[in-house]
């Protein structure tokens, strides 16, 4: 026995490894270059630079990794690295369309032009208030409207002197009056009275009637003519006004054809301004009223001329002048309108009112002939916002819509604005679970998102590797104005990476837990009144970091010290055992001791789990105790039936239990109460079995180890306490100096087991016994009481007359409840349990 304890016995400086200050070659970070880029990720960069030097259709990129592993800032740094290569791609206006003003026109500009363009025509139209104005205040401009005033008024003279002479030649006279021209026959040169009409005979009042229709017609003619003359005369009056617009104008329009010469669409859209522009002189010229408007009257016209005159104007919605390279945008907000642009709304007098000028671009805009990067939950999270960026990416255009229009059931007139061509890369960083939910789900993801970028959660651990850690502090110490750390105290850190993932060859690449870790070392190292942060500052942020975080676990622990929570670290019993579990709050997780005891008796139950009847179980713990029923049976039922009924449970444990690293414990506290062994309470147990009785790596090795170890301290150590852990772990160990000082010192052991028959052995002090060739095992042994008591149950069991039915009966399918492949959170305690 002492030899096997002896044998299995975790060496201790296998318990913890120690990064050697001596391995660096600088005194303190100042003397270290700061990283540039990022470490431990070469399959992450290599997909990275892949996907940015790519061009082609749907090669946009999904950032996968857990939080906190540098992906944001590495994309940013690669991103924009391969962005200040590209070329500055070109600006985007929206213009006013004359023939159709509900579709605007959309002008590509090269970069800085757009702006320029958008100047010219503000300076345009500013110019054209002030100076249309005078010139149609100028006197030249009133000795022509009068001149062309006086040449209709003297053709209407004409036109009237011609009809008072047809009128004399009838006998008749024409006088304008309100209601139109009348004529008035005359006698003797006189208006004829009624009296005198009376007197004529019927073949005189025939001809003046006859000469009074013939006159009608001629006034009828008069009048056409009068309104021709009329029209003449606004015809001339409008291309006279056109005519000095254009004079004043002319040349500024002259001048920015000139600078746009290149470039067929401004020049089509100003040849359409020149067209309209005199066509709403009235907007320009100067408003006069012998009777003032005032009021709301007042302010509507002012609206309306306002807008009139806004037309010209231009709505530059992405402006790259201060650009250099191709943009890389950030879009935090990626809402349905953040991401494809929007038509503002804006109120007129109880009205909602809408123009080009209200368009505003989109982040795809801004990152057109660039990069998008976007938070993969985000997009998810916001109604529209992912069907909007899919729809944009398949058809290579960002069309603007308002996400009113799609959920009207009544269409409702609303700009259109021109769709704008897109060459954007869409880069979505999220964890993988998003990647393949909308791999599995989403067939327009596979084709729009064809490179995966991953992000893995830690590097091999080595010198190269520590080297970067070291630089990475001197990033954060210049970057973060900190205190710089001495090798010792980046000794420490590098020892805390591997902690965080409990694997003496790796390190942790969640630079955000490393960089907390750093400026909380920094405020310790400042609070004691360093100059630098040295190894026992670590340890001290370590430390508080932990307290912090660690009430859980302090009252947890208060529980199995004044005995409220039966642990016990003393002594023998059988059919009783300390597993150990994981237990999680938050961020912060710790190991848990629990008792687990099993109870055999004759029977053809085969074994109860009392966490499964009672659905307290999870999947993968279920799993885990069935396979003691292929062990027993492999085992001990190679010449007889198993006539056995068992119950096994975790005491005092009230939450889901989920994982099978309780498996082993299960087993030999089966072993125990079979062979009637007692089973040392002073050590715990941890570790996976199958049916072969091999025991297998669990997680949380390092944290189950201190948990058992904190409850052995506060009840007194005795020497003879410990751990039984599985052998594959022993490389997970990154236990508290603490812990390896007690183990050096005697007061605490750790065991490495690779098969069940060496655990119990350490539990029982028997060996377990090997099978001879006959199928028997050696007198005295663990098996070969378990064996006996086995033979015992099925002779009694054959003597009752009850033939014994399989081992384990059917899971009922209420008994495989589905689980969160996690635990679940209670509503009290809100407490994760892993059985790890």
């Amino acid at each position: 026995m002492g030899s096997l304890l002896e044998d299995l016995a975790v060496p201790v400086e296998r318990l913890r490894r120690y990064a050697d200050p001596n391995e660096f070659s600088f005194e303190t970070t100042e003397e270290v270059q700061p990283l540039e880029g990022t470490i431990g990720q070469p399959r992450a960069v290599n997909s990275l630079e892949f996907g940015l030097q790519i061009d082609t259709q749907g090669y946009n990129m999904f950032v996968c990794g857990i939080s906190g592993s540098g992906r944001s800032s590495t994309v940013r740094t690669y991103v924009q690295e391969a962005a200040a290569a590209k070329p500055t791609p070109s600006d985007w206006c929206y213009v006013e369309n004359f023939r159709d003003p509900d579709r605007p026109n959309a002008i590509e500009l090269p970069a800085g032009k757009g702006a320029q363009f958008a100047r010219e025509m503000s300076d345009l139209v500013e110019a054209a208030k002030r100076e249309i104005p005078r010139a149609f205040e100028s006197e030249n401009y009133e000795q022509r409207r009068q001149q062309i005033a006086r040449d209709i008024q003297a053709k209407r003279e004409k036109v009237g002197e011609r009809l008072n002479q047809e009128a004399r030649i009838r006998g008749f006279a024409v006088e304008a009056t309100p209601a139109g021209i009348v004529t008035v026959p005359l006698a003797y040169g006189q208006p004829l009275t009624r009296e005198q009409y009376e007197h004529l005979t019927e073949e005189q009042k025939e001809e003046l009637r006859r000469k009074s229709e013939e006159l009608e017609e001629i006034i009828a003619q008069v009048l056409r003519e009068g309104r021709i003359l009329e029209k003449e005369q606004r015809d001339r009056l409008r291309e006279l006004d056109r005519e000095v617009a254009l004079f004043v104008v002319g040349p500024m329009f002259r001048e920015i054809e000139d600078q746009f010469k290149d470039f067929p669409e401004v020049i089509e859209y100003l040849r359409q301004v020149r067209e309209d522009l005199p066509e709403h002189l009235e907007d320009f010229r100067q408003q006069e009223s012998a009777q003032p408007v005032a009021g709301t009257l007042a302010a509507l016209e002012d609206l309306r001329r306002q807008e009139h005159v806004d037309r010209y104007k231009v709505n530059v919605i992405v402006d790259n002048r201060d650009l250099k390279g191709a943009p890389v945008i950030i879009e935090n907000n990626p809402t349905y309108y953040n991401l494809l642009g929007r038509v503002d709304y804006r109120a007129r007098f109880g009205a909602m009112v809408t123009d080009f000028n209200q368009i505003k671009a989109g982040a795809l805009h801004r990152a057109n002939g660039g990069y998008l990067i976007v938070q993969a939950r985000d997009v998810l999270t916001n109604p529209f916002a992912w069907e909007g960026l899919k729809r944009a990416l398949r058809s290579r255009e960002v069309r603007i819509e308002n996400m009113g229009e799609q959920l009207s059931i009544v269409p409702t007139a609303s700009l259109r604005p021109e769709p704008i061509p897109i060459d954007v890369r869409v880069i979505m960083i999220g964890p993988s679970e998003i990647y393949y939910l909308l791999y599995y789900l989403d067939e327009d993801f596979r084709k729009l998102f064809k490179v995966k970028v991953d992000f893995r959660p830690d590097m091999p651990r080595n010198k190269e590797h520590a080297q970067e850690y070291a630089a990475f502090i001197a990033r954060l110490c210049r970057d973060g104005r900190i205190l710089h750390f001495d090798r010792t105290a980046v000794a420490k850190v590098v020892e805390y990476g591997s902690r965080l993932l409990e694997d003496q060859d790796k390190l942790s690449t969640r630079f955000m837990d490393i960089s907390n870790i750093v400026a909380e070392s920094s405020f310790w190292a400042s609070k004691a009144g360093s100059k630098v942060v040295k190894a026992e500052h670590v340890d001290e942020a370590i430390r508080q970091r932990e307290y912090r975080s660690s009430l859980p676990e302090e009252y947890v622990q208060e529980l199995i010290s004044e005995g409220t929570v039966l642990i016990d670290t003393e002594g023998a019993a059988v059919g009783q055992l300390n597993g150990l579990s994981i237990s999680q709050y938050g961020d912060y997780y710790f190991g848990r001791p629990s008792r687990i005891t099993a109870r055999t008796f004759l029977g053809s139950s085969g074994l109860i789990n009392i966490e499964r009847e009672t659905r307290l179980g999870g999947r993968i713990y279920n799993k885990g105790f069935m396979v003691l029923s292929g062990f027993l049976a492999g085992r001990f039922a190679q010449d007889k039936p198993l006539a056995l009924s068992a119950s096994i449970t975790f005491e005092q444990v009230y939450d889901e239990i989920e994982g099978d690293s309780a498996s082993s414990a299960e087993l030999y506290t089966l072993l125990s109460s079979l062979s009637g062994l007692p089973l040392r309470q002073g050590i715990a147990v941890t570790g996976s079995v199958n049916q072969h009785g091999q025991v297998q790596a669990i997680g949380g090795v390092t944290r189950k180890i201190e948990g058992f170890f904190a409850v052995c301290q506060a009840k007194g150590l005795t020497g003879e306490q410990g751990v039984i852990i599985p052998q594959a772990n022993v490389k997970n160990l990154m236990l508290k100096e603490e812990v390896v000082e007690a183990v050096r010192q005697g007061k605490f052991h750790i065991w490495a087991v690779s098969h069940v028959d060496q655990g119990i052995e350490i539990l029982t002090g028997v060996p377990a016994g090997e099978r001879q060739p006959d199928g028997s095992y050696p007198e005295g042994t663990v098996n070969y009481l378990v064996d006996r008591t086995l033979n015992d149950y099925a002779r009694r069991l054959r003597e009752f007359g009850t033939p014994p039915s399989r081992l384990t009966p059917p899971m009922p399918s209420h008994e495989a409840p589905e689980g969160s492949g996690g635990g679940i959170k209670t509503a009290g305690s809100r407490m994760h349990h892993r059985d790890c």
